[in-house]
């Protein structure tokens, strides 16, 4: 598997990919191009180009830096949350906290369009949700062993039907603009899991 490319470290990337995340999560990555980026920035495609080569690698990069802050986002709720419930309710604010911003999970839209990413792309949005597949299942089996969470079969299943549910649940949200559908939803499901 290729490395997925290092964000250069400068102010005109980070605008770069700061735009492309927004164009992504609103209006999906086979919806925009450089030329929107650049009229944004007031640069030439040219200059894009230094920066990112190619969209597949602005694409890699998009994700990496989206799992990263996500990863970052996990680990405050692991060291600042105590128990599983409250885990799990912090976890489903993350997802609320970026549909009130009018957007949608990243990963999520990419997946929508998974079938024409690149090959880079398509492994980066698999461990994407590996990734929260496996801290939801830690989550889980915590509040199996204090008692606090109950659900019949593996805790591994559970945290598939958990991101399932919550990334179905933002894309029905959408063309409502509202999160309290989300929310709704997300509640059910927590409340679903209470010992």
């Amino acid at each position: 598997m290729p490395p997925i490319p290092k964000i250069p470290e400068n102010g005109t990337a980070e605008r770069i990919l700061d735009i492309a995340e927004r164009l992504v999560q609103t209006r999906g990555f086979n919806s925009f191009s450089y030329a929107d980026i650049a009229a944004e920035l007031g640069i030439t495609k040219a200059s894009l180009h230094y920066h990112f080569q190619s969209k597949a690698e602005l694409g890699s990069a998009l994700i990496r830096r989206y799992a990263d802050r996500f990863a970052e986002s996990l680990s405050g709720i692991e060291h600042d949350v105590p128990r599983a419930p409250a885990k799990l309710q912090a976890y489903a604010d993350l997802y609320a906290g970026v549909l009130q911003g009018k957007r949608m999970c990243l990963c999520g839209v990419l997946a929508a369009e998974y079938q024409t990413l690149p090959k880079p792309m398509r492994q980066a949005v698999i461990r994407f949700f590996d990734d929260n597949q496996r801290w939801l299942a830690d989550v889980l089996e915590q509040g199996r062993a204090e008692a606090s969470l109950g659900f019949p079969g593996s805790a591994d299943d559970t945290a598939q039907s958990i991101l399932s549910t919550l990334e179905g649940a933002m894309l029905v949200a959408r063309p409502y603009g509202d999160v309290d559908r989300f929310n709704a939803t997300a509640h059910q499901l927590l409340d679903s899991l209470a010992a």
